[in-house]
């Protein structure tokens, strides 16, 4: 080759060496937060640095005398031979090629890059430079890591969770449940992604089901509290079902349906709801069964210009029974008369026992002629005699009758009026029947005598307190008391409470003697604290009438403070009756625990039982109510229902106490179950406060 065509190749390639610099640095200027390395092709093959932006010479820890040397003499050992074999990977496979690496910055940070190599060629295909643009990807790899870790931790939320959980896409569809779900339906998984959701449901609950993916899908979260769900066998189970939209920039992806098996406490719920409506001893409608029915119904017959009768029955010299046979004996004879009056019961007779030894019947849309041959047929089960232990016993009762319209117009009024014409029959010599009459309310000297008594009785010192202790079955030791109201009248003596407490709740009296027995049981825990006894406990019974009082709280505050005594000192027990008015309830329960008292529910499954309650107030204590205990020994049921009741007080951090305790069999089964305290005439009758302190020498 001569000098002149020597001279014009290496004018080609200055000049094509310059084109290429344009380019590359077009290159740079695109990808300038990216590092650009740009290396010439030797034989060897061998790589020389021509060019690096300032992010590869910061990176790459370059000095400024960079250009011209190769990559083993730049960069350490193992780091050149990675960056070689790529770009010599690059020269068998083509044009461009992609790889990972780590570097080790100068200032020792590690990062992740991610390059691309590309080759430039002469217009002979031969590949002159090799330009590598490498962009640190550590921050995405670290959100990506993140990303998943999430998804994990997500993921084992859901497949770890006690609830089933299912997964379903904007059409309704399963695409994916847990093992929950799989439990709670028996559904195979691969099946189970081929039902539709709401076919999981009965019949009866696809319209709302239906209407929970719709509004889901629409992007708001839905909640049924109650809904029936049948698994593959087709039994049926209780759920709560609730919806939550999956949100994808803004749009409903699907969403997720959490369904929550809530049989037990369903069960639960209704066992509690059957004992609030029903008496415990006879299995029959109670009186909290009457008012609801009785309100019914006259709602009913009011539509239906109709009439209905209320039959008050009241079992004659039943004491008798009592004081001869105990009450094990009397109860047995309930029993058996509540099996003979059931025999009348029909569609249109109902049967409720009103307590002791009363019976309402109920007679729908019946004339005075058709109840007055209704009763008859009562008479007619009481002639033949009761056998009881080898003996027979002839039993009569006495019968009053009310009728709607004709006697009143509300259910207090009906039930009362039927009262009144069951005290003529006994004041006219009993075992027959009377229809009321207005001259019959003239009839009840002895209650107008006792309301003029009892508005004195405070005032002449007649009121006094007996104390019942309250024993810890696990220690043996006595710790709290129940303050129990006694009246003893200079001209009825002593009157029972179950006399006097309803007059004074009807005429308003309960409210000062309700205030008198607070005081008095503060004065009393103020003189056994003086006496060394500082861990005393006192429970007063709270009429539902003063506990709607707002006064209450002030008159308790008044007396903490009067006696100089700590809150938790004293206990207020309330019935479930009185919290009928849930917000009312709530507000003054949470006034009491602010004061620092302690809250007992007294006779718990007697009245108003609810779960909701429950959780909801502020409440310490539950009291399983005596008619329970009684038959612990002698019914399955009444220990399934004691047994349930300190479960669900137990689940909820709440402190048993069960009332009535007689005999060493039910301590033993309270004990078992777990039961905290009781109270009753195995350990102690009521007595008084100076009685306790010289017999039984609990106060320790």
């Amino acid at each position: 080759m001569g000098p002149i065509k020597d001279k014009e190749k290496k004018d080609h390639e200055s000049t094509k060496i310059d084109i290429n610099k344009d380019v590359l640095y077009d290159i740079v200027k695109s990808h300038i937060n990216d590092m650009v390395f740009i290396m010439r092709l030797e034989e060897g093959p061998s790589f020389r640095y021509v060019f690096a932006n300032e992010p590869a010479k910061k990176y790459a820890g370059l000095q400024n005398d960079y250009v011209g040397k190769s990559l083993m003499e730049v960069l350490p050992k193992q780091q050149a031979t990675n960056i070689h074999n790529q770009y010599v990977r690059l020269l068998e496979e083509g044009q461009s090629i992609t790889y990972q690496d780590e570097l080790i910055c100068p200032e020792g940070e590690r990062l992740t890059n991610e390059s691309i190599v590309t080759a430039i060629e002469d217009k002979n295909n031969s590949i002159q430079y090799v330009v590598s643009v490498t962009r640190d990807i550590s921050p995405l790899i670290y959100e990506k890591e993140q990303l998943q870790s999430a998804k994990e931790r997500y993921q084992a939320i859901i497949d770890n969770n006690l609830d089933a959980i299912y997964v379903l896409n904007v059409h309704g569809e399963i695409i994916e449940a847990n093992d929950a779900a799989l439990k709670l339906t028996h559904y195979t998984r691969e099946k189970l992604l081929k039902v539709g959701f709401e076919k999981l449901f009965t019949k009866e609950n696809e319209v709302i089901i239906k209407k929970l993916v719709t509004d889901t899908i629409n992007g708001q979260s839905m909640t049924i509290d109650f809904c029936s769900l049948l698994d593959t066998n087709g039994k049926e189970c209780f759920t709560q079902v609730k919806s939550i939209p999956i949100l994808v920039n803004g749009k409903c992806d699907g969403f997720y349906a959490i369904v929550k098996d809530i049989t037990t406490q369903y069960k639960q719920n209704e066992t509690i709801l059957h004992m609030s409506l029903h008496d415990q001893l006879t299995g029959l409608w109670n009186r909290k069964a009457l008012d609801e029915h009785v309100s019914r119904m006259i709602t009913l017959m009011e539509k239906q210009s109709g009439e209905f009768s209320v039959i008050y029955l009241d079992v004659d010299r039943f004491k008798i029974i009592n004081d001869t046979f105990g009450l094990q004996g009397g109860d047995e004879f309930l029993k058996r008369i509540t099996t003979r009056l059931k025999k009348l019961t029909n569609s249109r007779s109902f049967l409720y026992r009103q307590g002791g030894d009363e019976f309402i019947y109920v007679l729908e849309n019946e004339s005075s002629s058709n109840t007055e041959r209704f009763v008859q047929k009562i008479l007619a089960q009481f002639k033949e005699p009761f056998c009881y232990e080898d003996q027979e016993f002839y039993i009569s009762p006495s019968i009053g009758i009310s009728r709607f319209p004709k006697d009143g117009y509300d259910a207090e009024s009906i039930i009362q009026k039927a009262f009144q014409a069951l005290f003529e029959v006994k004041e006219k010599g009993r075992n027959h029947y009377r229809f009321y009459e207005s001259h019959m309310e003239l009839r009840f000297p002895n209650y107008i005598m006792m309301e003029a008594h009892l508005r004195r009785a405070i005032e002449k010192e007649e009121l006094f307190l007996h104390y019942q202790p309250q024993v810890n079955l696990s220690t043996g030791k006595v710790e709290s008391f129940e303050a129990l109201l006694r009246w003893n009248n200079r001209k009825f003596g002593f009157v029972s409470p179950a006399q006097f407490i309803p007059l004074a709740e009807e005429t308003g009296l309960i409210n000062p003697i309700g205030d008198w027995v607070i005081e008095k049981a503060c004065e009393q825990i103020a003189v056994w604290r003086n006496k060394g006894h500082v861990n005393v406990r006192v429970a007063i019974n709270i009429s539902p009438k003063q506990f709607l009082q707002d006064k209450l709280i002030e008159t308790i505050g008044h007396y903490l403070e009067k006696y100089n005594i700590p809150p938790t000192s004293l206990e207020i027990e309330v019935t479930e009756g009185a919290m009928k008015d849930t917000q009312q309830a709530l507000n003054m329960l949470l006034k009491l625990k602010h004061l620092g008292i302690y809250i007992s529910v007294d006779d718990f499954g007697t009245g108003y039982s609810s779960l909701n309650y429950l959780k909801s107030f502020p409440i310490d204590i539950l009291k399983i109510d005596q008619s329970f205990v009684r038959e612990l020994q002698q019914s399955k049921k009444d220990e399934a229902i004691t047994m349930t009741i300190i479960h669900l007080a137990h689940s909820l951090g709440l402190e048993v106490i069960a009332e009535g305790v007689e005999q060493e069999g039910q301590v033993q089964f309270l004990q078992q179950a777990r039961c905290q305290k009781a109270q009753g005439f195995y350990f102690s009758k009521p007595m008084s406060a100076s009685d306790i302190e010289k017999q039984l020498e609990l106060l320790h």
